[in-house]
């Protein structure tokens, strides 16, 4: 007799599972830069459309095939027969379709790590290989009967046989591929890469942080009796809390680090926390969840500056100290903080080493294995962009995509040594005379009759444009062409930080407008605008003068003076 409830609970628990890719698709694409954003979002689809059937064909029989301490078995889309293994009321394929989303999510980690540099063509094949082979072997191990199932091993919903193998193989590639061109100066000092939208890294996070209730929380894949209806309400408040003590704490940590709190490593705190509870989300308590969540939230930003810094290994997104390191720390702390079996609950250090064991082995499995898929694809068909091909950026050169973003002006900055950045001149109050002085012209103050053209391009900030626009139009300049610029001056921008690493040139946003002047005089003109936008600070802008040759106005022909009619 089949459950309708606990049906449906294993079937929502798919589909939210599966809407993961998306969360990972917008995270990756975001912390990466414009011009590989096509490339990435063909990775977060092809992994889940190479696993499905890869996992049915064999992954699936490897992993529940059988009992053995190694394998399950070998059986081609799954044939065989699987009533021992199934849930309570749960068909067979309701429970197939909930073990192959956790499949794909285990291979999508790995192209964040490996993002701007690698052949999509080599990404599909050891996405392959994680599907059909490196994922179901240490699947069995910890779900399928196993020997570190027959330990007593514990791992709910997979910190360490989704997350953690995802992280080591996002490891041993991105060691294996080498960094990207730039990451490093000629001392080996990490350069800042910064991610080119920030707002679709956030709505990753949040889409992850949602379809994490279903990757922990259904995976009870029952909601029939008192005790698994209590279960399933605590999963989702300590997977909850762990995430919210994450972020809280990368926050306060990078904060008193860098003298201002990192967004995006905060961002990467939530998943950490996700990943860090997802092992023992089950088994601890509200408070141990909030502690591991701090754990996590502690250990996310040392792990991105230990692989950035020291081990020298370039990790766009942070999955390797997101899934690798969190996965294998809350597998860990599962020991501790497990209210039945923990060691600071008083049930003996026996359970801790056996999660720790089960870490080790898996981490031993992957490093093997991947390795082996990582190094012969390198030395066939090879794993990496060209030199050429990385600069261009991998949608054109490996999509023939001109852009991910038609129609729109998307500039990624450009990594320069840290050690170029200057430190900033201080700056000292000074009045707006002073800043602008009266005395700017480019010549005498002239009639409006006089036929003399002069172009004035003012250079603000953003925020302060509507306030020019209005002066302007209050004098009688109604005609202006506008520009979204980057820049910087002497100062080079302001010293800020990425992920921990300091920008050498921080171009900063800016508006650039142009008015061609005759009527109303240049004086005027300067005057408006320095009131306009003066504040006194570093970063009010400039304006520049220029005397104008001819005018043309392409409608009529008309020339200098007469072309500008009804333009100022």
């Amino acid at each position: 007799m089949y459950s309708s409830v606990n049906t449906i609970w294993v079937l929502v628990g798919a589909a939210l599972v599966f809407f993961m890719q998306a969360g990972f698709a917008m995270c990756e694409a975001g912390f990466t830069r414009a011009k590989n954003t096509g490339n990435i979002l063909m990775k977060n689809l092809m992994d889940f459309c190479i696993g499905t059937p890869v996992f049915w064909l064999v992954g699936f029989g490897i992993m529940f095939g059988g009992t053995g301490a190694i394998i399950g078995g070998f059986d081609p889309m799954a044939m065989g027969d699987y009533s021992a293994i199934l849930p309570e009321g749960v068909p067979f394929l309701a429970f197939f379709i909930f073990q192959t989303v956790f499949c794909a999510t285990a291979a999508t980690i790995v192209s964040g790590a490996m993002a701007e540099r690698t052949k999509f063509i080599s990404y599909c094949i050891y996405s392959l290989m994680i599907s059909l082979l490196v994922y179901p072997v240490s699947g069995h191990w910890i779900w399928g009967g196993g020997w570190l199932s027959q330990l007593g091993f514990h791992d709910f919903a997979g910190s360490t046989a989704v997350h953690m193998v995802g992280g080591v193989s996002a490891l041993v590639g991105a060691k294996i591929l080498g960094p990207r061109i730039g990451k490093y100066d000629e001392q080996g000092k990490p350069r800042a890469i910064l991610g080119h939208n920030l707002s679709i890294a956030a709505l990753g996070v949040f889409i992850l942080w949602f379809c994490w209730f279903g990757f922990n929380g259904c995976s009870t894949v029952s909601m029939t009796g008192d005790d698994t209806l209590v279960a399933a309400g605590s999963i989702f408040t300590t997977t909850n809390m762990a995430a919210a003590t994450a972020t809280l704490t990368t926050m306060i940590f990078t904060w008193i680090r860098f003298k201002k709190p990192d967004v995006s490593m905060t961002f990467n705190a939530a998943l950490g926390g996700l990943v860090a509870i997802t092992a023992g989300c089950d088994m601890v308590s509200v408070g141990g969840a909030a502690i591991i969540g701090i754990c996590a939230g502690i250990a996310l930003p040392l792990a991105v500056e230990f692989f950035d810094k020291v081990a020298k290994i370039d990790d766009p997104v942070g999955a390797i100290s997101v899934h690798g390191v969190c996965g294998a720390m809350g597998t860990i702390l599962t020991g501790l903080f497990s209210v039945d079996q923990g060691l600071l609950y008083g049930h003996g250090p026996a359970f801790l080493g056996v999660q720790a064991l089960g870490v080790a082995g898996v981490i031993l499995w992957v490093l093997v294995t991947m390795t082996i898929v990582f190094t012969v694809i390198k030395v066939t068909i090879g794993l990496r962009a060209s030199a050429e091909e990385e600069i261009e950026g991998l949608d054109p050169t490996e999509h023939g995509l001109a852009t991910a973003y038609a129609g729109f002006a998307i500039s990624d900055g450009t990594a320069a040594p840290a050690a170029a950045i200057p430190a900033p001149a201080p700056s000292a109050k000074v009045s707006m005379d002073e800043a602008v002085p009266v005395q700017v012209r480019t010549g005498p103050k002239a009639p409006a009759s006089d036929i003399k053209l002069s172009k004035v391009t003012i250079v603000c900030n953003p925020t302060k444009f509507e306030g020019l626009k209005a002066a302007m139009n209050d004098i009688g300049v109604t005609g202006m062409t506008v520009a979204q610029v980057q820049g910087c001056g002497v100062q080079k921008g302001r010293t800020e930080y990425y992920r921990g690493v300091a920008m050498a040139m921080n171009l900063l946003p800016k508006m650039q407008v142009d008015i061609v002047v005759s009527k109303v005089p240049v004086s005027q003109v300067i005057d408006a605008a320095k009131k306009a936008l003066y504040t006194g600070s570093i970063g009010d802008g400039k304006i520049f003068v220029y005397d104008v040759e001819q005018v043309v106005k392409v409608r009529t022909g008309e020339t200098g003076y007469d072309a500008l009619q009804g333009e100022e």
